[in-house]
């Protein structure tokens, strides 16, 4: 079994920045497509930004620009740079990856917190 777990988040202060990182730990074979998805309170999950395993990216129009995905295949981890940080961005952020073993499974991350004030 695949486990993620998120870091980086806390309190920051508008047009500051923050590091998330996600590392997947367990018995893990391939992992591939990786993403990061936000929810804000009272506001439905949304995806923020994706990485194929080759390093292909897309992102929300609403952090382009400002954020960066990336990731490190022998680590088994993914990172979302965030920079120039708005209040609309507070919200609880979680990883998701696509893990190629005897199945195909999906997993998410427990969440990291990011509170951006202004």
């Amino acid at each position: 079994q695949v486990q993620l777990v998120e870091s980086g988040g806390g309190l920051v202060q508008a047009g500051g920045s923050l590091r998330l990182s996600c590392a997947g730990s367990g018995r893990i074979f391939r992992i591939g497509n990786m993403a990061w998805y936000r929810q804000a309170p009272g506001k439905q999950r949304e995806l923020v930004a994706t990485i194929t395993s080759g390093g292909s990216t897309n992102y929300a129009d609403s952090v382009k620009g400002r954020f960066t995905i990336s990731r490190e295949n022998a680590k088994n981890t993914v990172y979302l740079q965030m920079n120039s940080l708005k209040p609309e961005d507070t919200a609880v952020y979680y990883c998701n990856a696509d893990h190629y073993g005897l199945d195909v499974t999906n997993t998410w991350g427990q969440g990291t917190r990011v509170t951006v004030s202004s």
